[in-house]
C-alpha cells in the first residue's frame, strides 16, 4: 500500500514567520508533527511519502502514485486549502483519509472526503485500518473516549527535510485544566492533562538528536504546565540530564499559562532544562473581559509583574492577545499597548476574537442569534473574523483599534524601546547551548544589510546595538535576533492592516 501524507497550506504569514525566513534560511516555522505521528501508526510495510504544502508544491504525479492520500488539518486557516486538496484527489481518482482538529470540529464541511478518521488517531485510525484490511471501510470513524498517549509512537522525522524548518516539535501532553470560553482545546482534548512518560520524551529527543538536528525544539502542548508535579519530579530532571550528557544540543520553547510565575521551582527547572521561550495567553488588560471569557488564571494578579518575574528567571515571554470581547471598553486599545510595552513582551501576537466550533463562545453566540454564518473565520491577510458574527463593539471601531494596536507596538521606536525594557529585566542562566558562530555571523551580516542599511528602522537598530554594547554587551546577539522578529511582525501586520483599512474605506 502506498500512502501519501499531506499537510495543507496556511494561506497567510501571520503565524509562520515567513518574513523572517530570509535571515534564518528556513521556509516554515513548524513541521507537521501530528501528520508524522500518524505516519508512524500506519503499517510498517506501507510505502510512505510526506508533502508539507507550506514547503513544496504538491504535484498531480504525487497524488497519482498513492493508493490513499492522508490529510491532516490543524486550524481553520487550512479549511479552504483542505477542500481544494480533497476535491483534487477525487478528480484524479485517489481516495482520501482526513483527520485532525480541523476535521473533527468541522466534519460536516468535508463530505467529499472518502474517510473521516476523527478525534484522536490512537483510537480511530486502528479502526479504519482494521476495516481496510477486511474490505469494509466506513466514511466516518469517531470516538468519545480519550486516547492513552503513553501508547503514542515517535513521529517519523526521517520523512521530512528538517532544514526547511525553524524548529522541530514534540508533544508531551494533551488537554488543559482551564476552560476559557473562546478556546477549543478542552472540547478537542479535554480538561484533564494527559501526558507521555519521561522515557517517551527522551526517546523523541534522541530521535531528533540522531537525525542531526541542533537548535530549537518546540513543545507544542497547549499548556505545558498542566501537570506541574510530573514536570518537576520526572520530566524536567530527565531533560536536564539528557542535555548535560550531550553538551546541550537543543533549546526549547513551549506554551503555558501565566500561573507559571507563581511556581519558583518550576521556573528554575524549566530554565535549567533549556526552555528559553514560553507563549502565554495574556489576552486582555480588561478585568471585565477576563471575567467574561472565564480566564480565571489571569485574574487577581499583576500581569506585568508576573511577566517580569518569568523574564527574571531567564525565560522570555511571547504574549498572545485578543481584542473584541463583549466587555471590552473603548480604552482597551491604549491599555493593551501600555501592557505590552511595560511588560517588555518582545513578541505580542494580537488577534481579533474568533468563535471556534466546539467552544462555549460559539455556542453562546449561536444561542444569542449573533452568528452570521456558522463557519468560523480567523484573522488573516484576506479575511475579517468579524464577518461571521455580530460584535458588541461597533465593527469599524474594533478594526480601527486593532490596526492602531499592532501598528503602534511594532513601530520601530516603540519596539526597540521595548527591547531595552526586556533586557533590563531578563536574567538568563549562563548560555549552555552550542552556538554555530558562522551561522550567527551570517545572520548578523544579513541584518546589517537588510535592517541596518535598507530598513526604515535602521536608526533604532544601530542605536539599540550601541546601547547594548555599552550597557549589556552579552546580549548583543539578542538585539540582532529581536530585530528580525520585529521586522517579521512589522511587515506582517502592516500588510494585514493595510488590507483591513482599504476594505473599510
Amino acid at each position: 500500500m502506498k500512502a501519501l501524507l499531506v499537510y495543507p497550506e496556511h494561506p497567510d504569514a501571520v503565524y509562520s514567520y515567513k518574513e523572517a525566513s530570509a535571515f534564518f534560511g528556513t521556509t516554515s516555522a513548524v513541521p507537521p508533527v501530528g501528520l508524522l505521528t500518524v505516519a508512524s501508526m500506519l503499517p510498517t510495510e506501507w510505502e510512505k511519502v510526506v508533502v508539507d504544502m507550506n514547503i513544496k508544491e504538491l504535484k498531480d504525479e504525487d497524488i497519482q502514485w498513492a493508493d490513499y492520500v492522508f490529510i491532516s488539518g490543524l486550524t481553520v486557516l487550512q479549511r479552504d486549502s483542505s477542500k481544494r486538496l480533497i476535491h483534487r484527489c477525487k478528480t484524479i481518482g485517489v481516495k482520501t483519509v482526513i483527520g485532525g482538529p480541523l476535521f473533527t470540529t468541522e466534519y460536516e464541511n468535508f463530505k467529499e472526503a472518502d474517510h473521516l478518521v476523527l478525534n484522536e488517531a490512537e483510537i480511530t485510525l486502528p479502526l479504519f485500518l482494521d476495516d481496510l484490511e477486511k474490505g469494509s471501510t466506513k466514511q466516518i470513524y469517531f470516538a468519545k473516549e480519550r486516547a492513552d498517549i503513553n501508547t503514542t509512537p515517535k513521529p517519523l522525522w526521517e520523512l521530512i527535510d528538517t532544514r526547511h524548518y525553524l524548529h522541530m516539535s514534540i508533544q508531551y501532553s494533551r488537554g488543559c485544566p482551564f476552560d476559557c470560553e473562546f478556546c477549543d482545546i478542552t472540547a478537542v482534548f479535554g480538561r484533564k492533562p494527559r501526558t507521555k512518560s519521561k522515557e517517551q520524551i527522551i526517546s523523541e529527543l534522541d530521535a531528533l538528536y540522531e537525525l542531526g538536528w541542533r537548535g530549537l525544539v518546540f513543545f507544542v502542548d497547549d499548556n505545558f504546565i498542566g501537570n506541574t508535579a510530573k514536570l518537576k519530579n520526572e520530566i524536567l530532571p530527565a531533560i536536564i540530564k539528557w542535555r548535560e550528557d550531550r553538551q546541550y544540543p537543543f533549546r526549547f520553547l513551549t506554551q503555558a499559562t501565566i500561573n507559571l510565575a507563581d511556581d519558583e521551582k518550576l521556573m528554575n527547572l524549566m530554565a535549567k532544562a533549556g526552555f528559553h521561550n514560553v507563549f502565554i495567553g495574556i489576552e486582555t488588560p480588561s478585568i471585565e473581559s477576563l471575567k467574561g471569557c472565564g480566564k480565571q488564571q489571569n485574574l487577581d494578579r499583576d500581569v506585568v509583574a508576573a511577566v517580569k518575574t518569568i523574564h527574571s528567571r531567564g525565560i522570555m515571554v511571547f504574549g498572545t492577545f485578543v481584542l473584541g470581547f463583549d466587555q471590552d471598553p473603548p480604552s482597551v486599545f491604549n491599555a493593551m499597548i501600555q501592557l505590552i510595552q511595560e511588560s517588555g513582551i518582545i513578541v505580542a501576537q494580537i488577534a481579533i476574537l474568533t468563535p471556534l466550533r466546539g467552544t462555549k463562545l460559539y455556542d453562546r453566540l449561536k444561542a444569542e442569534g449573533r452568528l452570521i454564518k456558522e463557519d468560523p473565520v480567523i484573522l488573516s491577510m484576506d479575511t475579517d473574523p468579524t464577518a461571521n458574527y455580530i460584535t458588541k463593539m461597533e465593527k469599524a471601531k474594533l478594526l480601527e483599534g486593532y490596526c492602531e494596536v499592532v501598528n503602534t507596538v511594532y513601530s520601530p521606536k516603540v519596539f526597540y524601546d521595548r527591547i531595552k525594557i526586556f533586557l533590563k529585566d531578563y536574567k538568563p542562566l549562563i548560555e549552555d547551548s552550542k552556538i554555530d558562530y558562522i551561522e550567527v555571523l551570517i545572520i548578523f551580516i544579513k541584518t546589517v544589510f537588510f535592517i541596518g542599511i535598507l530598513g526604515k528602522e535602521r536608526f533604532y537598530y544601530w542605536k539599540s546595538l550601541l546601547w547594548c554594547l555599552f550597557n549589556n554587551p552579552k546580549n548583543v546577539s539578542a538585539i540582532v535576533f529581536f530585530s528580525i522578529l520585529g521586522l517579521n511582525w512589522r511587515k506582517t501586520y502592516s500588510k494585514m492592516t493595510k488590507k483591513i483599512l482599504s476594505k473599510k474605506g
